[in-house]
């Protein structure tokens, strides 16, 4: 008689953004193993990336390593590695770091490997228009914003020392409008005393944005009041304008009449939009799926891709009811598609569709200044900015994170300064040899 050991059924997942590390955390207890793949060694918290780029946060602070987060299961190992091929018949996954070239089958796959920033057929802007999408970027970002400072320090030709102390920043959305808010912070409380040739309170910030409103998605009310604040601000608002060109001294729109204007400015910050990875491209042409005009995978209701039912594509990277492209969608299909796995294995009934929970959306002004949006609810001024601490400090990975982030921002909010300010060059000229991958969601 021939003893035969049974093979645990095998979950591969893709990224180690919320999607997949949501996913990866639900599958405890499944009787299953898992293989987690991420092309970088941390698990990001994507939403405060801003504050990196500003001096507030180090990238530690939101940035925990996966194999700390993930140490204690052991069910799960995780794999440096850009994946580079999906094999759906072989149900391979074939990823590289540096030199080593990985191939790992799978019985169930999730792909959450995210999106990337999206310059909309232009991508010759990234060289003078960084994205906020990656620790990389946000470390450069702050390079760059820091720096123009001291450069406009050292400037003795006026025009050239406006130059630096204007900042552009594309697109009204969240990221856009807490960028835009903390670097006008940053000139008129933080730096305001420090430098001697210069008065940062001259700083000129330019928020520009193709549509009508800032913040959109927050209802005409908030939009409105987000406006005036920034505008109370200093901050400059600029709608209904297209960026059509971008160089390393400025920027030019376009307004609908076909007017274009040039704004001088030698730091501009890209935070107009996403597209989904590549690897989007490699599992429509072997499924037959279409794309989405960003380039996500139309899904079937429970997130799987058309007559492949053990492989999920979720968080940015799907398409499905015109759900958001934020966070909490990732982290509940995470869950979801953990769930269904093991309903699977434990042969239950297939579950009901994918619903997204709503929780609400919110987004920070500058100090004590926010809105939120929560079902019916709308919330302006100190009350969602409370909210928005209370929310932020409840997902972040790991009690020491949120310890240190706190003390940061009480060091930040209730005071001037910003505990992250150190700068080098080689931050700055890292844009000269841009990245194509794309960050987890």
């Amino acid at each position: 008689m021939t003893d035969t050991v049974s093979r645990r059924h095998h979950v591969v997942v893709i990224g180690s953004g919320f999607g997949g590390l949501f996913a990866a955390k639900r599958l405890k207890r499944a009787g299953v193993d898992v293989t987690m793949i991420s092309r970088t060694t941390h698990h990001l918290f994507q939403p405060l990336l801003y504050q990196v780029a500003t001096g507030i946060l180090s990238e530690g602070e939101i940035a925990p390593a996966a194999r700390e987060v993930l140490r204690r299961r052991k069910y799960l190992e995780i794999l440096l590695g850009d994946v580079t091929d999906i094999d759906l018949d072989a149900h391979t996954v074939t990823s590289v770091a540096g030199d080593a070239s990985t191939v790992t089958p799978y019985d169930s796959l999730i792909v959450a490997a995210g999106a990337t920033t999206s310059y909309f057929g232009h991508d010759e802007f990234a060289a003078n228009a960084p994205g906020l999408k990656s620790v990389d970027d946000a470390l450069e970002l702050r390079a760059r914003i820091l720096a123009a400072f001291e450069y406009a320090e050292l400037e003795a030709d006026e025009k050239a020392r406006d130059e630096w102390l204007t900042f552009a920043v594309v697109g009204a959305g969240a990221t856009g409008v807490e960028m835009a808010g903390q670097i006008s912070e940053l000139a008129h409380r933080t730096l305001v005393k420090e430098f001697r040739r210069i008065d940062t309170r001259r700083t000129r910030i330019v928020l520009v944005d193709a549509l009508d409103d800032v913040l959109g998605t927050f209802g005409t009310k908030l939009s409105a009041g987000a406006a005036r604040q920034l505008e109370k601000m200093g901050v400059e608002v600029w709608l209904s304008e297209r960026v059509v060109d971008v160089d390393d001294h400025s920027i030019t729109v376009e307004d609908r009449s076909g007017a274009r204007t040039r704004l001088p400015a030698r730091t501009v910050v890209w935070a107009a939009g996403v597209q989904a990875s590549s690897l989007t491209k490699t599992l429509a042409e072997q499924s037959g799926a279409e794309l989405d005009r960003g380039g996500r995978v139309k899904v079937q209701p429970d997130c799987t891709l058309p007559g492949h039912p053990d492989v999920f594509v979720i968080g940015d990277m799907m398409s499905l009811n015109d759900y958001p492209g934020v966070a909490q969608v990732a982290m509940q299909q995470g869950k979801y598609a953990a769930d269904a796995i093991r309903g699977r294995l434990r042969h239950k009934p297939e579950p009901k569709p994918f619903h997204y929970f709503d929780k609400g959306s919110m987004a920070t002004i500058s100090r004590f200044r926010a809105v939120a949006s929560i079902g019916p609810f709308r919330f302006g001024g100190f009350i969602a900015w409370v909210l928005w601490l209370i929310v932020h400090i409840m997902y972040l990975v790991g009690f020491k994170n949120r310890v240190t982030t706190v003390l940061h921002w009480a060091v930040s909010f209730i005071g001037r300064g910003r505990a992250q300010r150190a700068v080098s060059d080689r931050l700055m000229i890292s844009r000269s040899t841009p990245s194509t991958t794309s960050q987890p969601s």
